[in-house]
């Protein structure tokens, strides 16, 4: 398809805006501590060098989407010995963590700024062999002068929220003139595949009924804060709500003062999707009545509410606890991964809207590793149900365990759908 009016005004837009866009960009980055060579990696310009032969280009938003290919590019890596790996991502936290984690041939890059210059440098100087997508990453410039350059494309874990859904409906043309690029698109179940159908060519996608992430290693769990904080709240009945939004801290709240009326002496950890959100939420703390004490001022969980307005430690808060509930879910805002509080142990519950991990919530209610509540007040009642009947908690944290044992990678399958579609074999 030729390129829409909407696409030429995004570029000529993206021409005026990227001067101040990469200032604003390399601020953030050197304030978060990225070195000032790194940092200008968004332009284009290039910190390693590009190795020899055989270059698959992996490009993830951030923590979540980044661990999560880790796995594939080391399945890839079996069937294609001699490849040589780059992974793009935009945060610092998920480059601090690829770098700890990638596999052997692999180099790690900030992500070019979606705008001629960069994007240009970029594909100059990394010349990839084809470039594989995560879940929602559709920068227009980057994949339209990706695939100009002779870069074949695919996207993998495809999902969009419903509002992004919508706002692409709107530009029916222009959607399918950047989706067009791909040649594959892999979805993580059926109902993404069925509202892609509009968008993109039809003989681009397919339904995996797998979810990348599930892929993902056990999330990090510092041994010596586990062991002191669990020697801290050993006897009190301690529960978790992960990776809130706003709007669901006040029904954690009012879950939690119900559970208080029978154990005075339970335990909330409370962990907002954003830590950065700390003194918001500890200002509804204190508004709903309720005592607590913060992790970022080194505080213990002597209170009623430990928040847990850090990142990186969801490992931690989930080895803590015998069952989580898991935010974005109670929100209409596609739910959150589940299968991280699986593999800690830990039984679920969850609202109503998780339409990102649809394909893995279900098998986890099916086998009764995971509870559905509708509100705030029905959160406090399944609470109190599982602490007051342990043996009706150790089945569900039994099932969530076996249900990690069990699981089919699926790893080795979409590698050689990769390798296929991207031509990539011998």
């Amino acid at each position: 398809m030729r390129p829409t009016a909407l696409y030429r005004a995004y570029v000529a837009a993206a021409a005026l805006v990227v001067p101040f866009a990469a200032h604003a960009r390399i601020k953030r980055l050197r304030r978060d501590g990225v070195a000032v060579h790194r940092a200008h990696e968004i332009l284009g310009h290039t910190t390693e060098q590009r190795p020899g032969g055989l270059l698959i280009w992996f490009h993830a938003a951030s923590v979540g989407e980044s661990l999560s290919v880790l796995p594939l590019i080391a399945a890839i890596g079996q069937q294609l010995p001699e490849a040589r790996f780059l992974i793009t991502s935009g945060t610092p936290t998920s480059a601090a963590l690829i770098a700890a984690r990638m596999p052997p041939r692999c180099v790690h890059q900030f992500a070019p700024l979606d705008a001629a210059g960069p994007v240009k440098r970029f594909l100059k100087r990394w010349r990839p062999d084809a470039a594989v997508f995560v879940e929602s990453e559709l920068w227009p410039q980057i994949l339209v002068r990706a695939r100009r350059a002779n870069v074949p494309l695919a996207l993998v874990g495809a999902r969009m929220s419903l509002r992004s859904l919508a706002r692409w409906g709107k530009f029916p043309r222009t959607a399918a003139f950047i989706l067009g690029q791909f040649r594959l698109i892999l979805t993580q179940n059926a109902e993404m595949a069925k509202a892609l159908t509009d968008l993109a060519p039809p003989h681009t996608l397919v339904e995996t009924g797998f979810n990348l992430k599930s892929l993902s290693p056990a999330l990090p769990v510092h041994g010596a804060a586990r062991t002191r904080l669990a020697e801290i709240i050993a006897q009190r009945p301690t529960w978790v709500a992960a990776s809130t939004h706003p709007g669901e801290e006040a029904d954690a709240l009012l879950a939690h003062a119900h559970v208080l009326k029978t154990h005075p002496d339970a335990l909330l950890i409370l962990a907002p999707r954003h830590p950065d959100r700390g003194d918001e939420v500890a200002v509804l703390i204190e508004n709903m009545g309720l005592t607590h004490t913060r992790r970022t001022l080194g505080d213990t969980p002597d209170a009623q509410v430990y928040l847990a307005d850090t990142l990186g430690e969801m490992g931690l808060w989930y080895a803590l606890a015998p069952f989580v509930f898991l935010g974005g879910s109670l929100q209409p805002h596609g739910g959150h991964n589940p299968y991280e509080v699986a593999q800690a142990g830990a039984a679920i519950l969850t609202g109503p809207h998780v339409s990102n991990f649809a394909e893995t919530f279900a098998p986890l209610e099916a086998c009764g590793a995971v509870q559905l509540v509708a509100d705030g007040r029905d959160l406090g009642e399944r609470a109190l149900h599982w602490i007051d009947t342990p043996q009706a908690l150790g089945r569900a944290r039994t099932a969530a365990t076996d249900f990690v044992a069990k699981r089919d990678t699926g790893a080795a399958d979409i590698a050689a759908r990769l390798v296929t579609a991207l031509d990539l074999g011998p």
